[in-house]
């Protein structure tokens, strides 16, 4: 018999349901997600059909349990939590929620709804791969940003000059700077001549002289901590630049892998043509796009995955457009950096962007509404496998004629 499977993800424990084409539930059970627990599943939902023949519908697209479906060979469709959350009032009056209810709701959306929803294509090992690194390198960037914040709340607490030498906190100059001088008392002596020995031997290339540098020192407020507190935020200064400037290493290393794993794939080369997509940008937005153009049938439908496009709704005389919550945010974050990059080279994309702030929009606004321009021609170059050619985007070249 074939049927539909409704999986509903947990932690440790999951909770599968099976319906038949009445919706009858033939099938009940909780797996432990763990080999043994996983192979059982499999076990028993192949006594009923060949895996070909049972789709299953699960929340999240992704994972090892999702892996491990595929593999099988059934078909995986994912289904958007706020889709179930939706639907939970067709099968009950009452708000409360329980896994097997949500597993037995899956399986009947999948049985009264299936052709509204698209089977998962998995993507490729490579692009699975450059995924891993890029979403690693991205929440390593977003630590370092964490961490740096920290040292200049706590530099600021006890010795604010410190925090304002140098331009950025996180720099190698200013961890340099830190790790030799960790506290006021120990900068006491530091002079002009030894300012220039400590830039000349790391090397400084910044715009500022050591008597400005000095100044900038000297200018901020005085600490007035203790000779005890001293010394221990002193130590906290030490900790801090120590796992920043291991985390910077890295980071540096990740994006040396970023960047040679996206120039092999035949779509980060397309995506790195458009206007200051870079490579790390461009990886960022490739991991997220993937390499199967009909992953999207339309550019509307990339556009909404990206949170690029707002969700309009229309009920008489009443209209009203909201933003985009329910999306793929790093595809958003991905895309908006690239689109206000993209104005600094392209003549196009700043007169769409001058054009929305001239409107009223503020920058996130504005920077959206160029993202979902860009779409269009990105959805284009995607499904052809052609790298951006200005000569080939009309708009562009209609402007610069």
């Amino acid at each position: 018999m074939a049927g539909q499977v409704g999986l509903d993800w947990g932690s440790e424990r999951h909770a599968v349901c099976v319906v038949d084409d009445r919706g009858k539930i033939v099938l009940r059970m909780d797996v432990s997600h763990d080999t043994e627990g996983l192979r059982r599943m499999l076990r028993r939902l192949k006594r009923l059909a060949p895996p070909e023949q049972l789709p299953i519908a699960i929340e999240r697209p992704s994972g090892l349990l999702v892996d491990t479906l595929v593999e099988a060979g059934h078909p995986v469709v994912p289904i958007h939590p706020n889709v179930l959350k939706a639907s939970r009032s067709r099968y009950r009056a009452a708000a409360g929620k329980s896994d097997p209810g949500d597993a037995y709701i899956l399986a009947d959306l999948l049985r009264t709804d299936g052709h509204r929803f698209r089977p998962l294509r998995p993507a490729s090992d490579a692009i699975k791969a450059l995924r891993a690194w890029v979403r690693t390198r991205d929440d390593l960037v977003a630590e370092r940003v964490a961490l740096a914040n920290q040292l200049r709340a706590l530099l600021e607490s006890f010795w604010p000059g410190a925090a304002r030498i140098f331009s950025d906190i996180d720099s190698p100059i200013a961890l340099a700077f830190l790790q030799r001088y960790r506290s006021p008392s120990a900068a006491r002596a530091l002079g002009p001549q030894r300012m220039v020995a400590f830039l000349r031997r790391h090397r400084y290339s910044g715009r500022r002289t050591p008597e400005e540098l000095l100044e900038r020192l000297r200018a901020a407020p005085q600490g007035l901590a203790g000779a005890a507190e001293e010394k221990a935020k002193g130590e906290l200064v030490r900790t801090f630049v120590t796992v920043l400037r291991h985390l910077g290493t890295e980071i540096q290393k990740l994006t040396s892998q970023v960047e040679h794993a996206v120039a092999q794939l035949p779509v980060g080369q397309v995506v790195m043509s458009f206007p200051r997509a870079g490579q790390v940008n461009a990886a960022q937005i490739t991991a997220e796009l993937g390499d199967d153009p009909a992953r999207f049938l339309t550019e509307e439908q990339l556009a909404a995955e990206a949170g690029v496009a707002p969700i309009t709704s229309q009920s008489g005389k009443h209209r009203k457009v909201a933003f985009r919550f329910a999306c793929n945010k790093r595809l958003r974050q991905a895309l908006t950096t690239f689109a206000g990059n993209s104005r600094h080279d392209s003549p196009w994309a700043r007169k769409i962007y001058a054009e929305a702030r001239a409107r009223g929009c503020d920058y996130p606004h504005a920077v959206r509404i160029l993202a979902r321009a860009w779409v269009r021609v990105l959805w284009r170059a995607w499904q052809d496998g052609c790298p951006y050619d200005v000569r080939r985007h009309g708009a562009a070249k209609a402007l610069a004629a």
